[in-house]
C-alpha cells in the first residue's frame, strides 16, 4: 500500500497533531488526489484503507485473544510449576494491571514517535513477551514475561483505533469499525476454544508461542502497508499525570480483581480504593491545569464521546456476563471441558463476526442512535432470557441463545464505540482513544467484580433457603434419603451417602439460581445504557460538522 495513496480530505486543510495548520499549506480546499493534504499525517484520510485496516486487525486480534486464551491453561501451569492457586492467578492479574497502566502513555507516545512506529514497536514487544512466556522456566519468570507482553498488548489497541480514525473517511467509519469489532468481540470467545485445543492436544506453551509467526508476519505487513503518521511537537511528557494515572489504574484494577478473594471490606481493598480515589482527584486537577496533559480531558466536551463511552460502560458489563458466566455454567454444572465449551460458544462468535461488517454498513447509512437503542433492547431481553438456565436446559437451546445474543451484541456495542470518536478532531484522536480503552478496561473489571459479588451473595442465599427446606424433619426428604440409602447399600453408610448426594444437589441448584440472578441484574443493568444512548449524535450530522469541529479545535490549540 502506497502511503501517498489518493485520498479524501475531511478537514479544512492540512492539520498537524498539535492542531495547527501545516506551514506552507493552503487554508482550505483540496489540492487534488495524491496531494499531501490527504496524507494521514496531515489530517486527511486514505481512499484505499481496507488493506491497512486488515493489517492492523492482526495486532488487535492477538492482543485481545491473549487476554482470554491463558485462562484455560491455568490448571496445567499450576501442575507443571507446582504453583498455588493464589500465585498462578497473577498470570492473568498482572497482565490486566500492566496493560491498564500503559494505556495512558499511548497517546503521547504516538505523537512523539509516530503512530505507525508505536504500533510496530508495540507488536514487537508483545511478540518478545510471548517468546519469553513460552520459554518460562518457573512461575515467577512467566509472571515477569507477562508484564512485558502486557506492555506491548496494552498499547496496541488505542494505537490501532487512532490509526483507523486517521486513515478512514468519516462517512466510511462504520464499515471500518465493523471490521475492527470482529477482533473486539470475537477474539475473547475464540480464546477458550483455541487455548483448550493447544493445552489438550499440543502443549500449553503454544498458547504463547503461537503469537511468534503471526506477530512477525504482522510486523512485516505493517512496515509495508501502513502509511506514515508524522507528529508535530507533542511536548514534554506529563510526569505528574503519568504517575497519578498509573497509581489510580493500578490500585483500582487490583482492588477490582482481588476484591472477591480478599474481601470487599478488608483493609487492603479499602486502602486500594482510597488510594485510587485520591489519585483520581489529583490526576483530574493536574490534567485540567497544565498546558500539555497526558490525557486530554477536553474530549469530554464532545457530547457524542461522553454519551458513547457511558453506553459502552454499561454494555461491557453485559458482554462480560455472557463471556464469563455462560462458560462457568457449562463447565461447573454440566461438567463440559474447556475445549467443548469453547466450541459451544463459537457459533455466537462467528455470528458476531458476520454481523459486524453489516452493522458497520448500517451505521454509515442511518447513524448510531437507532442501532444502539434497538441493540440494547434486544440485548437486555436475551440476557434476561439466560436467567431461565437450569439443570435440565438442553445444550442445543443454550447454543441457540448464544447465537442470537452474538448477533445482537454487534448492534449494541460497535455503533456506540464508533460514535465515540466520530467527531473528535484528528489531533485529539490518539488521546481520546486512550481514554476510551481505559474506560472499557475498567468497565470490564468493574462489571466482573460486581457480578461475581452478586453471584457469591445469591449463592449463599439460595443455599440457605434450600438447605432449610431440605431437612430430615421433612417427610418427603426423609423418604427420599431412605430410598437413596437403600440403593447405596442401606444402613448408616447408605443414608450418609444419600444425604451427601442431596447436599451436592442443593449446592448445584443454589449455584444455578445464583447465575440466573446474575443474568437478571445484567439484563436490567443493560437498560440503563438507553439513557446515554439517546444523546448519541446522528452520524450524518456529525460528518457534516466534522470540518467545523476540526477548525474550531485548531483555533483553540493556537
Amino acid at each position: 500500500m502506497n502511503p501517498d495513496d489518493p485520498v479524501t480530505n475531511t478537514g479544512p486543510g492540512p492539520v498537524a497533531l498539535s492542531g495547527k495548520p501545516v506551514p506552507g499549506s493552503p487554508a482550505g480546499g483540496s489540492r487534488g488526489a495524491g496531494g499531501d493534504e490527504g496524507h494521514p499525517a496531515l489530517g486527511g484520510t486514505m481512499k484505499h484503507w481496507m488493506g491497512p485496516v486488515l493489517v492492523a486487525l492482526i495486532g488487535a486480534f492477538m492482543a485481545i485473544l491473549d487476554s482470554s486464551i491463558v485462562n484455560v491453561a491455568v490448571p496445567t501451569i499450576m501442575s507443571v510449576f507446582n504453583a498455588s492457586t493464589n500465585t498462578v492467578q497473577w498470570i492473568s492479574t498482572i497482565y490486566l494491571l500492566a496493560s491498564g497502566c500503559i494505556v495512558p502513555f499511548s497517546g503521547w507516545m504516538g505523537d512523539r514517535f509516530g503512530i505507525k512506529n508505536l504500533y510496530i514497536g508495540s507488536l514487537i514487544i508483545f511478540v518478545l513477551g510471548s517468546l519469553l512466556c513460552g520459554l518460562a522456566w518457573d512461575i515467577n519468570s512467566l509472571i515477569v514475561a507477562r508484564v512485558l507482553q502486557a506492555v506491548g498488548g496494552g498499547m496496541i489497541m488505542p494505537t490501532i483505533m487512532a490509526m483507523i480514525y486517521r486513515m478512514v473517511p468519516r462517512d466510511k467509519m462504520g464499515g471500518a469499525m465493523g471490521i475492527f469489532g470482529i477482533a473486539l468481540l470475537v477474539a475473547p470467545a475464540l480464546g477458550p476454544t483455541l487455548g483448550g485445543y493447544l493445552v489438550e492436544y499440543v502443549n500449553w506453551r503454544w498458547i504463547f508461542t503461537i503469537n511468534l509467526p503471526i506477530g512477525v508476519i504482522g510486523v512485516l505487513l505493517a512496515i509495508m502497508t501502513l502509511p506514515e503518521f508524522k507528529s508535530a511537537h507533542p511536548g514534554k511528557l506529563d510526569f505528574a499525570g503519568a504517575a497519578t494515572s498509573a497509581t489510580m489504574l493500578f490500585t483500582l484494577l487490583l482492588a477490582l480483581s482481588k476484591g472477591t478473594d480478599w474481601g470487599w471490606t478488608s483493609e487492603p481493598i479499602v486502602l486500594l480504593f482510597f488510594a485510587s480515589a485520591v489519585s483520581l482527584v489529583l490526576f483530574i486537577y493536574i490534567e485540567t491545569t497544565i498546558d500539555n496533559p497526558l490525557l486530554d480531558l477536553r474530549v469530554f466536551r464532545y457530547a457524542s464521546f461522553t454519551a458513547a463511552n457511558l453506553t459502552t460502560v454499561v454494555t461491557t458489563v453485559g458482554l462480560y456476563a455472557g463471556l464469563f458466566y455462560i462458560p462457568l455454567f457449562l463447565q461447573s454444572i454440566r461438567g463440559i471441558g474447556a475445549m467443548e465449551t469453547g466450541l459451544l460458544m463459537m457459533p455466537g462468535a462467528l455470528v458476531t463476526a458476520v454481523m459486524m461488517p453489516i452493522t458497520g454498513k448500517l451505521f454509515d447509512k442511518i447513524g448510531a442512535k437507532a442501532l444502539v437503542i434497538s441493540g440494547l433492547l434486544m440485548l437486555s431481553v436475551l440476557t434476561l432470557n439466560f436467567s431461565n438456565l437450569n439443570l435440565a436446559t438442553a445444550t442445543g437451546t443454550i447454543t441457540m441463545w448464544i447465537i442470537f445474543r452474538g448477533a445482537v451484541m454487534a448492534f449494541a456495542m460497535m455503533p456506540a464505540q464508533t460514535a465515540s470518536l466520530i467527531d473528535i478532531p484528528n489531533e485529539l484522536i490518539g488521546r481520546a482513544s486512550s481514554i476510551s480503552n481505559i474506560i472499557r478496561s475498567v468497565a470490564g473489571s468493574f462489571g466482573l467484580a460486581v457480578l461475581t459479588s452478586i453471584l457469591t451473595a445469591r449463592q449463599a442465599f439460595h443455599g440457605s433457603r434450600l438447605a432449610w427446606s431440605l431437612t430430615l424433619s421433612n417427610p418427603v426428604v426423609a423418604d427420599s434419603v431412605a430410598k437413596l440409602g437403600g440403593l447405596a447399600g442401606g444402613g448408616a453408610r447408605g443414608k450418609g451417602l444419600a444425604a451427601a448426594y442431596l447436599s451436592g444437589l442443593v449446592a448445584k441448584a443454589s449455584f444455578v439460581n445464583a447465575i440466573d440472578d446474575v443474568f437478571i441484574v445484567a439484563g436490567l443493568f443493560t437498560l440503563l445504557a438507553l439513557v446515554p444512548a439517546l444523546f448519541l449524535k446522528n452520524k450524518r450530522k456529525a460528518a457534516a460538522e466534522g470540518a467545523g469541529g476540526m477548525r474550531s479545535t485548531a483555533i483553540a490549540a493556537e
